[in-house]
C-alpha cells in the first residue's frame, strides 16, 4: 500500500511553505511517527512525521516552495526492509556509530610479514551513508569513493577519523591564500517574512527610542542570596528577564498606553499584559508569548520563559504560542550588546531592550562607586505613546529593578502604601 504525505496547514491565511530540509533520504526505511522533514512558513518551522512505517520516496526537492496540501513524498508500507534496517543500521532510527573496519587475513606461522592493501568494496554492494556523515563529506569536499573502500556503512565518526588522518597539503604560497568562495542560498520563508516586517515597521510607524540606565546591584544580590533555594523550590534558575517582565507589567498599570496598539482608525488598550520574549532560534528570531504576565509571580514567569525558549530552540514552538502579544522584551545582553535600538514588533506599540551588565563608576550619595550597570531602551510608536508616557514608563521600570520590594506594590513605595499616603 502506498500512502501519500501532504503538507499540513501551519495556520490560517498560510497557503505556501518552503521545504526547509529532509531529515531522511530517498529510499530510506522510516518508522511510524518519526520526523521526516521540516517546513518553513512565514511564522514558524514545523516538523512533518511519517504516518506509517515503510520505504519513503521523496517527490519534492529541499528548498522548494510548495502549496499547502501538496504531496511531497510517498511511503510504501508493504516494501521489505532494506539490509541496513535488518541489521539495525538504518540512519533514520539509530545513533551515528562507526563500524568496525574489515579485519585483514591472519598471517600463517613462518610466512613473511607483509601488509597487503585492503581490497576495495565492489561498486555494486550497498554502502549506507548516514545524514550526518553526508553533511560532513559535503562540507569537507570528500568524495564517496575515498571512503567506500574501507566501510560498508559510513558514519559521522568514520568521516571525522578520515579527516584527522588525511595528510595535509604542504604549505605553499598558493595555498596560503584565503578562500574567496561565495555561497548563494535562497532565503527561508521565515527569514523573508521577517525582513519584510522589519522594513514595514520603519516605514509605517513613528518609531522613537528613549534610554535609561539601571543599577543591578539589588537584583544581583537577590540572585546570590536566594538563587540556590529558588532553583531547588521552583526547578528553574533566577534570571533577569523575569524581573523586567514583572516590572514592565506593573509599570503598565501607571502607563497603559504602552500596552495599547492601533487598529485602523481605532486604538485598542488591553486590560491584560501578554509579553513576548525574543528568542534566537536556529531558523531565526522568534517571539513566544508569556500570557497574563501581570498575574504571574517571578517564578511562574521564569518557568514559562524556560519552557517557551526550549521549544523555540528545538523548533517545536506553535503558532498559538507566538501570536497575540501586547508588548515585547529583547535581551541583547546575552550576546554582549552594550546599547541598541530595538525595532517594534507590530502591531505592538513598544518594545523593551535589555543589554549587557558592566561595572562602571556611578555617583552614589556624592561618592563615586563601582556598580553593575545596565543600559535599557524603550522603542515606541509615537502615534500611540507620547514622550511623557515613554520616559515615565522606563523610569518606573528602573525604580522597581533598583528596589525590588516595589514589585509587590505595583511600583509604589512600600512605606507610603503601608501608611496610605
Amino acid at each position: 500500500m502506498v500512502i501519500e504525505i501532504k503538507v499540513p496547514s501551519p495556520g490560517e491565511s498560510i497557503t505556501e511553505v518552503q521545504l526547509a530540509s529532509w531529515i531522511v533520504g530517498n529510499g530510506d526505511y522510516v518508522e511510524k511517527d518519526s520526523d521526516i522533514a521540516e517546513i518553513d512558513s512565514d511564522k514558524a518551522t514545523l516538523a512533518i512525521s511519517a504516518p506509517r512505517s515503510g520505504i519513503i520516496t521523496l517527490l519534492v526537492g529541499q528548498g522548494e516552495t510548495i502549496k499547502v496540501g501538496s504531496v511531497i513524498a510517498t511511503i510504501n508500507t508493504e516494501a521489505a526492509r532494506r539490509e541496513e534496517a535488518a541489521i539495525g543500521a538504518t540512519s533514520a532510527t539509530l545513533p551515528d556509530q562507526p563500524l568496525v573496519k574489515p579485519s585483514a587475513e591472519p598471517v600463517q606461522e613462518g610466512a613473511p610479514a607483509t601488509t597487503a592493501p585492503e581490497p576495495p568494496i565492489a561498486d555494486d554492494l550497498p554502502v549506507i551513508i548516514s545524514p550526518l556523515a553526508q553533511k560532513l563529506m559535503s562540507e569537507h569536499k570528500i568524495d564517496k569513493k575515498e571512503l567506500t573502500g574501507h566501510f560498508l556503512r559510513i558514519s559521522k565518526a568514520d568521516v571525522l577519523e578520515y579527516i584527522s588522518e588525511k595528510p595535509k597539503p604542504a604549505a605553499t604560497p598558493e595555498n596560503r591564500l584565503l578562500p574567496r568562495d561565495a555561497e548563494r542560498k535562497k532565503l527561508s520563508t521565515l527569514r523573508l517574512k521577517l525582513a519584510q516586517r522589519l522594513v514595514a515597521v520603519k516605514q509605517e510607524t513613528a518609531m522613537l527610542t528613549t534610554f535609561n540606565e539601571v543599577d543591578m546591584s539589588r537584583i544581583i544580590g537577590l540572585k546570590n542570596m536566594f538563587g540556590d533555594s529558588f532553583k531547588a523550590k521552583h526547578g528553574v534558575g533566577m534570571g533577569f528577564v523575569s524581573f523586567f517582565a514583572k516590572a514592565s507589567a506593573e509599570a503598565m498599570r501607571h502607563y497603559p498606553q504602552v500596552n495599547a496598539m492601533i487598529d485602523g482608525d481605532e486604538m485598542i488598550t488591553h486590560s491584560y499584559v501578554d509579553i513576548g520574549i525574543a528568542v534566537s532560534a536556529p531558523k531565526g528570531l522568534v517571539v513566544p508569548v508569556v500570557r497574563n504576565a501581570e498575574s504571574l509571580s517571578i517564578a511562574q514567569i521564569e518557568q514559562r520563559i524556560k519552557e517557551l525558549a526550549a521549544k523555540a530552540r528545538d523548533n517545536k514552538i506553535t503558532l498559538e504560542e507566538m501570536t497575540g502579544g501586547t508588548f515585547t522584551i529583547t535581551n541583547g545582553g546575552v550576546f554582549g550588546s552594550l546599547l541598541s535600538t530595538p525595532i517594534l514588533n507590530p502591531p505592538q506599540s513598544a518594545i523593551l531592550g535589555m543589554h549587557n551588565i558592566v561595572d562602571r563608576p556611578f555617583a552614589v550619595n556624592g561618592k563615586v562607586e563601582i556598580r553593575p550597570m545596565m543600559y535599557i531602551a524603550l522603542s515606541y510608536d509615537h502615534r500611540v505613546i507620547d514622550g511623557r508616557e515613554s520616559v515615565g514608563f522606563l523610569v518606573k521600570v528602573k525604580e522597581m529593578i533598583e528596589d525590588p520590594a516595589k514589585l509587590l506594590f505595583g511600583g509604589n513605595d512600600p512605606i507610603k502604601e503601608l501608611l496610605g499616603l
